[in-house]
């Protein structure tokens, strides 16, 4: 395949388009195939010889791609990316003629998946030049997946056995990836209503789905609704195939937060399996109600968490560890009346030692605000009075 020619190349793709093999199509326009290699299809202007046995737009699409193979071999990301953008184009053209049958989705998935890639390159690339906006070529890229999405998305007239909406979640997923990066994640929204309003939701690929799903949640967390990201997170991790280690241990990075959010602590087994530890100081400080030991811990970690985009969503759990420590001060008075100077000398007990009154009051009514507490604060007597019943609810019902 490596010395394979244009000739025969150029054969194979007449085959696979007239037996409607979009498989073996697919391969012959990826870059993951090995007929990327051969000298014989790096060719800078490959149109007139394309052409001579190709029809529109089918000649546009693969005369790219060997163009595209040729800025491959020169390490030229950037002239790739244009002529993958070229391809693209090209094949929306192509797939929105193509009615009535989605043979064709196998080809989109892979020249929309080397788009992405050649764009992140191609940000590499250029990132040395002062012109030059970071994810400025992935965010190009994002039109021409989208251009596809389109015309799968439109597809209205097509059995569902044969509809191109089967190739939806594929493509949302492609920009999910680039919006995250670019974080614009505004523009996640309609890809999220789309899917969600397609008959086909839960009968996608679960591959795709556990992607679908991981990437809904990280949105969901970010909007601060956690009940939902924690469904979406936890059928991606339980739906996960176990070998996918790596992608098991990347749906923890978030689910682990949300679930402390959600008074969930993680087992600490779970924890070592998966190389998490950074959230062992994290969680024992919350089920303390240390939060001078949290704040410690978060300092310790700081760099890791930024870079995992989740430092101020661990910062929300200081309320939590307020409510856990003032719940044990709660339960050793055993009354419904206490003085606010009880819950000063606790903090103050865990290393908050410049606290005084009037800044616990704040805490606490900050804690009734958010109904993590169920009570009203006397200033005359300077007491909480804290309800009779779940004066403490269950932070699954408060998030």
């Amino acid at each position: 395949m490596s010395q394979m020619t244009l000739n025969s190349y150029l054969s194979k793709i007449c085959n696979a388009w007239e037996d409607y093999d979009g498989k073996n199509l697919a391969n012959l326009l990826s870059f993951e195939d090995s007929h990327i290699t051969s000298p014989k299809l790096q060719i800078q202007e490959p149109e007139s010889a394309v052409e001579r046995m190709l029809e529109q737009p089918l000649d546009e699409v693969v005369a790219a791609h060997i163009r595209a193979c040729w800025a491959w071999a020169n390490s030229e990301f950037s002239e790739a990316f244009k002529c993958q953008e070229i391809v693209v184009s090209s094949f929306a053209r192509l797939l929105s003629a193509s009615k009535d049958d989605n043979w064709l989705l196998p080809v989109m998935q892979v020249v929309c998946l080397d788009l992405r890639n050649f764009a992140h390159k191609a940000d590499i690339q250029l990132s040395k030049s002062a012109k030059h906006t970071p994810g400025q070529m992935l965010e190009k890229a994002s039109e021409g997946i989208m251009a596809c999405f389109r015309v799968c998305a439109a597809d209205a007239r097509a059995t569902e056995e044969t509809s191109k909406k089967w190739g939806m979640l594929n493509l949302v997923n492609q920009l999910f990836k680039i919006y995250f990066k670019v974080n614009k994640l505004h523009l996640t929204k309609p890809l999220i209503r789309a899917i969600e309003s397609s008959a086909l939701k839960d009968r996608y690929a679960k591959s795709q789905l556990v992607t679908y799903r991981y990437y809904v949640g990280r949105k969901y967390m970010f909007d601060y609704n956690f009940q939902e990201a924690e469904e979406y997170l936890r059928y991606a991790f339980e739906h996960c195939e176990a070998r996918r280690k790596r992608n098991k241990r990347l749906i923890l990075m978030y689910l682990v937060p949300v679930k402390m959010l959600l008074g969930q602590m993680p087992l600490l087994s779970l924890l070592e399996k998966y190389d998490l530890l950074q959230f062992k100081g994290i969680m024992e400080s919350v089920k303390e109600g240390n939060l001078h030991q949290l704040n410690q811990e978060l300092e310790k970690h700081e760099k890791t968490f930024i870079r995992w985009g989740i430092f101020l969503i661990l910062e929300k759990l200081k309320i939590i560890t307020y409510r856990n420590l003032f719940k044990k001060v709660a339960l050793l008075m055993k009354t419904f009346q206490i003085p606010i100077e009880a819950f000063t000398v606790a903090l103050k007990f865990t290393g908050e030692e410049d606290v005084d009154n009037d800044e616990t009051a704040c805490i606490l009514a900050n804690l009734i605000y958010e109904q993590k507490v169920k009570g009203y604060i006397s200033h005359q007597h300077q007491k909480l009075v804290i309800s009779k019943q779940s004066a403490f609810p269950a932070l699954s019902t408060t998030a």
